[in-house]
């Protein structure tokens, strides 16, 4: 369980300005108005490491309306991989944000000395009310230069070493889709099909297919995934995909679908759905899922950008 917590006492009027940046951690977005459009309602950074524990920012560029953020720019600091930690484990930090004004060349910083506790019922701090939409979105302030922002994190449990990341959204992304027509069904006697490679992007992708299930929808489910090709993934780099998969109902009615936002690299590229319609449903002559032993299997995706290390 998480809780999202806003703090009335944090707006833009309580932050102060400094030339050093943040001892842990910096998030730079590009494209950061194509962020606010895309369908997401937050953005999450890379996990990066503070005081022996994992962490990562979460960004609503248009305000976390269930946290009271309305009208404003919210950031949460969240604490990754829990499960690892103790039954009755806590943590105690002091945190504070901060986003990078490049007019004044300096970074614009929370100033909490409260520590806050994270534990197994509350796993992620922040505030609501960051910065005014508003004010954020206006270039003169300073904020947003080039439709690039830079946001920050510091975590005082113990000395960590600085690590970031950079998202560069895509300007205009592309929804992409493919269609996998399969045959005999019926006589699908392996455990694993592979559709031919095709192009999305600038990379190469597969539509993977277990027609018996696996995991938990072993014997009762076909599974469905898209896989990246990660030979053409250029080297660090992660998709930030948003991704329906489909078993299409060829005759009438709701086809069998799942959606997802994922990123897809070198060590997770291949992301989908263990169960996507149960067999018994599929294989059902009045369902309209088979028709002559075939299914018709569906990808739509749409790359939104790429999060790569940072360099600058």
């Amino acid at each position: 369980m998480e809780t999202k917590t806003a703090d009335p006492l944090f707006s833009v009027q309580t932050l102060k300005g400094r030339k050093a940046p943040p001892s842990q951690y910096t998030f730079k977005i590009k494209s950061f108005s194509w962020l606010s459009k895309a369908p997401v309602q937050k953005c999450t950074s890379e996990e990066f490491e503070a005081g022996g524990y994992k962490w990562s920012l979460s960004i609503y560029p248009t305000g976390n309306t269930k946290g009271g953020g309305e009208g404003h720019v919210s950031i949460y600091l969240v604490l990754m991989d829990s499960s690892s930690l103790p039954v009755d484990w806590e943590v105690n930090a002091i945190v504070n944000f901060s986003a990078y004004n490049f007019i004044d060349d300096e970074y614009v910083a929370t100033q909490d000395t409260n520590v806050r506790r994270f534990h197994v019922l509350k796993t992620e701090w922040g505030v609501a009310k960051f910065i005014d939409i508003d004010t954020f979105n206006d270039p003169s302030n300073g904020y947003l230069m080039d439709d690039t922002c830079v946001f920050g994190a510091e975590v005082f449990v113990v000395k960590t070493t600085t690590k970031g990341d950079c998202l560069s959204m895509i300007h205009g992304p592309i929804p992409l889709s493919h269609s996998w027509k399969f045959d005999n069904f019926s006589l699908a006697k392996l455990d694993k099909y592979e559709s031919e490679s095709f192009v999305g992007g600038n990379y190469r992708w597969k539509l993977i297919l277990y027609p018996n299930g696996i995991v938990e929808g072993k014997g009762n489910s076909i599974s469905l995934f898209l896989t990246l090709e990660v030979s053409t993934l250029p080297p660090n780099t992660k998709l930030v995909v948003e991704c329906t998969l489909r078993a299409k109902k060829q005759i009438s009615g709701h086809h069998a679908q799942t959606g997802f936002c994922r990123k897809f690299s070198s060590s997770n590229s291949t992301w989908g759905t263990r169960q996507l319609v149960a067999l018994a449903k599929l294989t059902d002559p009045n369902s309209g899922f088979l028709v002559n032993d075939t299914c018709i299997l569906e990808a739509e995706f749409t790359i939104l950008g790429l999060m790569t290390p940072r360099i600058d």
